[in-house]
């Protein structure tokens, strides 16, 4: 049985077959008669009123949740954008086909995002192809409901592709889909965040092995692994069966118990939070069993729009947040822009390495309106509910004294204008690089809390573009150094006596549960489909066995060793 490689990003593991998300409209074009210019128009106008209907049909269908409806929204707005209107005129009135047009004026503007350095902008290029073939979809008279309805009788679906339209994952009602397979690495397209919060197992980075994959071919997906086997024999296959069908009913039972405390059999708590990028993603969270919010990400207030959010804007965005958490922490990052998430009206220029550039707390501590405007609305939310804000990106105590300074200025001008604000909102900083980690014993006498962001602490500990299909499968938070890492900063915060917490891909993963509760975490934060199962692991152990766990795995030498070990002890413990 051939077996691929790539970077599990949701857990689990899935059986089906291989489908492809059909793409090419070659010979719908070839038959397509086009008109005089104005009927073109027209049948233009038509297609674009068309698209935003079935826009607002997947909107209000069975699987619409915060995530999807903010991306189908921006798809709404992009076919309003009358720049990319204009051009698609502009070629009509030359003398092309209406659809011809449209799929030429969308990978034109694809190709000017797809040639970006900033991975986050280089990604929506999917986006506006995924427009673009919807529109001329319904010039030539292939609006994807064919293909939907097949996709409708079809059990067991594996999409796969190199790169993938966000529509075609939104096109599937729940527990169809049972995987996605993406030769592209990164975990920021449209397509992997509906994925996530969906919690449909999906693996990235698997390169140039997608096409190597038949079409119609059955599959294993290990989402934790990141393993694809192809073609299992009845042994195998019936093996899979049998743990599909006991992932389904511990699922079961962990929803049925997601709002029980993850306490341990010794009754030790952990704090089990939820990472959120709107208000309005805080129901979804609670009904799952957040405690809380460990992680707002508030650089989602300033990016799709044309102007940066005022004060106002702000304040009623964390004040919402604030309120709806009735009495939990509410974690506020501020801005975290730059490297993957670059803003159109925020003039960064080009960087050879946008990682390693101007971005978050060092965008922050050079425009210093931009930061006192957000601190000042943080701090008036503060008012209506528990608030602590997040520095970003922090590599040096010096960061954490400007920015608490910053904040006192804050502090002094709402008071000095007359309006309410929380005097002693925790500041803590997210620790997410090699030297926020292996300095943690200096910064934490400055702050009132760590939270550890895994993503980028394992990008730069390893030296791994996690974006990269090449070098993705290198990317894995159990590798000895990260963890050492970690290790280290959840003693230094104890040693302080400030609590820490974790929001990174790692905090969600059921088999790091036990290690991170034998170091020692206070909180852990995620995305909230993965909070019932984590908790589940939690309230299974005891922290005595964890601290076994933790003495045992920071003594091997490698992450694959690692790995085995935790499956092996998760074994072990469900018996």
């Amino acid at each position: 049985m051939t077996t691929f490689f790539g970077r599990g990003v949701v857990s689990g593991v899935a059986l089906g077959r291989i489908k492809r998300p059909a793409q090419d409209l070659t010979a719908y074009l070839d038959r397509y008669r086009p008109g005089s210019v104005e009927e073109e128009t027209s049948r233009l106008e038509q297609a674009l009123a068309g698209a935003k209907e079935q826009l607002q049909a997947l909107l209000s269908g069975p699987a619409v949740d915060d995530t999807l409806s903010a991306i189908m929204e921006a798809h709404v707005m992009m076919l309003d954008d009358p720049g990319l209107v204009a051009s698609i005129m502009e070629k009509i009135r030359e003398g092309d086909s209406a659809p011809r047009s449209v799929l030429a004026a969308c990978e034109a503007y694809a190709a000017q995002f797809a040639a970006l350095d900033d991975p986050y902008l280089r990604e929506r290029s999917a986006d506006i192809r995924d427009i673009g073939r919807r529109v001329a979809g319904l010039l030539l008279g292939v609006d994807g409901e064919g293909e939907k309805a097949r996709g409708m009788a079809d059990s067991g679906v594996v999409l796969c592709a190199s790169d993938m339209e966000p529509s075609a994952v939104a096109a599937y009602p729940p527990g169809q889909l049972q995987a996605l397979l993406l030769g592209q690495g990164s975990t920021t397209s449209h397509a992997v965040i509906i994925a996530k919060a969906q919690g449909i197992v999906t693996v990235v980075g698997l390169g140039e092995a997608v096409d190597q994959i038949p079409d119609g071919a059955e599959v294993i997906v290990d989402g934790a692994s990141g393993e694809v086997r192809l073609s299992p024999d009845e042994k195998e296959r019936n093996a899979v069966l049998v743990r599909i069908a006991a992932q389904a009913e511990r699922r079961r039972k962990d929803l049925a118990e997601a709002t029980l405390p993850a306490v341990t059999r010794d009754g030790v708590k952990v704090q089990l939070a939820a990472n959120i990028g709107s208000p309005g993603e805080w129901e979804k969270a609670r009904a799952l069993g957040a405690e809380g919010v460990g992680l707002f990400r508030s650089e989602f207030l300033f990016m799709e729009r044309d102007a940066l959010p005022s004060e106002e804007e702000q304040f009623a965005a964390y004040r919402q947040a604030a309120e709806g958490c009735g009495g939990h922490l509410c974690v506020i990052r501020t801005l975290d822009i730059g490297g993957d998430k670059p803003l159109a009206h925020l003039a960064i220029g080009h960087e050879d390495n946008p990682f390693l550039g101007w971005r978050a707390i060092r965008i922050s501590l050079e425009r210093t309106d931009l930061f006192r405007t957000q601190l000042k609305a943080i701090l008036r939310a503060g008012c209506y509910g528990k608030v602590a804000l997040m520095l970003p990106m922090v590599i040096s105590v010096g960061e954490i004294r400007q920015a608490r300074a910053i904040l006192t200025e804050a502090a002094e001008e709402l008071a000095r204008e007359g309006r309410e604000f929380a005097a002693n909102v925790p500041v803590g900083i997210m620790v997410e690089t090699p030297a926020a980690a292996a300095t943690a014993s200096l910064l934490a006498p400055a702050c009132d809390f760590f939270s550890i962001g895994t993503n980028d602490l394992v990008q730069y500990t390893l030296a791994v573009d996690r974006g990269n299909p090449k070098v993705a499968p290198l990317y894995n938070h159990f590798h000895p150094a990260v963890l050492r890492l970690i290790d280290a900063t959840i003693q230094a915060a104890r040693q302080q006596g400030i609590w820490v917490g974790m929001c990174g891909e790692m905090a969600g993963d059921p088999l790091a549960a036990p290690l991170l509760v034998g170091m020692g975490i206070d909180e852990l934060s995620m995305s909230a489909p993965s909070i019932p199962q984590v908790k589940a692991v939690i309230r299974s152990l005891s922290v005595s066995e964890a601290q076994k766990v933790r003495k045992a795995v920071l003594a091997m030498e490698d992450a694959a060793a690692i790995r085995a070990y935790l499956e092996k002890w998760r074994q072990s413990a469900a018996r």
